[in-house]
């Protein structure tokens, strides 16, 4: 049986049109131009107007943390006033503690002044190593910046320099120590600063890489093993948190940083940074198309789903951390994914 075509459809008749004056919406490229014009932040064009590839945005979640410059800000003033305040309040405490105790007894008195001079050398020596982490956290943020131009310009003498700054770096590390001599030894003969910078890369950062890959591994898998078997929802959060942490800060000490807390915060808002920028291509990526494509969301139990999902996701900020922290970008190695530093995550049992 077929149903009765209404009159007004059944006499409708095809009608041409000219392609010109038809609104088909932006094209391809405006398309582009429209997305890049709209988030500034995210897209920077070079001057051939492509948009800026991973290692420019690396750069720019290094900037927003590890190598700000921003010498004023409503929250740095916040704070810097609250330490102020709570400092001047401390000081008047121990000022009357201490008088209270002179007045008591002359070596009480003093006991108390040995201590509160012990904790002011304590402080001074904690303040310190705070700074210098920060400093030199900087100082790889730099040192990533200036390789990544000086490849592109291909400057011999800054690449030497360079790369001499990247060996002093690690001078305190006895396993680096054949590397960094040979790498040396190539800065006197080598006179293509493309070629130089990629041999440092392979000869001395890439064992560092291994290393780095091998604790975003085990990090990955100890999420998901405690997440699968975890009885509790809050017992999840809490532990991935402090694994994604506890990974940023070996990464960062893998790389040459030693981090303390402020300096930590600092590369926390870089890894950030580069989750926001990139978190979404990477998760649309990982975790539909290579779990979905395995069958392990349709294989596996919910509870171990999601120890593979919190296992990817630990993965993600792992790498992140490792884009932020190298001292310089991939260039003669290939930068590793999740299914690289955490292939078991998409096996698939039968």
């Amino acid at each position: 049986m077929s149903e009765r075509i209404p009159e007004r459809v059944a006499t409708a008749r095809p009608r041409a049109f000219r392609l010109e004056d038809a609104d088909l919406g932006p094209t391809a490229p405006e398309r582009d131009r429209i997305i890049v014009e709209s988030q500034p932040d995210v897209f920077a064009k070079d001057p051939d107007g492509d948009p800026r590839d991973d290692e420019q945005i690396v750069e720019a979640a290094q900037k927003k943390g590890i190598v700000a410059r921003s010498l004023f800000s409503w929250g740095g003033l916040f704070w810097s006033a609250a330490t102020g305040i709570v400092t001047l309040a401390l000081g008047l405490w121990f000022d009357r503690l201490l008088s209270d105790l002179f007045a008591r007894t002359p070596a009480l008195g003093w006991v108390g002044a040995a201590l509160v001079g012990a904790l002011v050398l304590a402080l001074l020596v904690l303040a310190g190593r705070e700074v210098a982490g920060v400093l030199r956290q900087k100082r790889i943020g730099k040192m990533h910046i200036a390789l990544a131009q000086a490849r592109a310009a291909d400057d011999t003498e800054a690449a030497r320099g360079l790369v001499r700054d990247l060996g002093a770096l690690y001078v305190n590390r006895p396993e680096t120590a054949k590397a960094r001599a040979h790498v040396l030894d190539l800065t006197r003969e080598i006179v293509d600063g493309r070629d130089l910078i990629d041999i440092a890369e392979r000869t001395l950062v890439t064992p560092l890489d291994q290393t780095v890959q091998h604790e975003i591994a085990r990090a990955a898998k100890r999420v998901s093993v405690v997440t699968a078997i975890s009885p509790r929802a809050i017992v999840d959060v809490l532990f991935v948190a402090a694994q994604a942490f506890r990974l940023v800060r070996r990464i960062s000490e893998i790389y040459g940083g030693r981090p303390g807390m402020v300096g930590f915060l600092r590369l926390l808002r870089s890894v950030g940074a580069h989750l926001a920028i990139t978190g979404g291509m990477a998760a649309g990526d990982s975790l539909v198309q290579q779990v979905l494509g395995h069958g392990i969301a349709a294989k596996l139990s919910a509870r171990l789903g999601e120890g593979v999902l919190n296992g990817l996701l630990t993965a993600r900020v792992g790498l992140s951390a490792m884009a932020v922290c190298r001292p310089m970008p991939f260039a003669a190695e290939p930068q590793p994914g999740v299914k690289d530093v955490a292939p078991f995550l998409f096996r698939s049992e039968a």
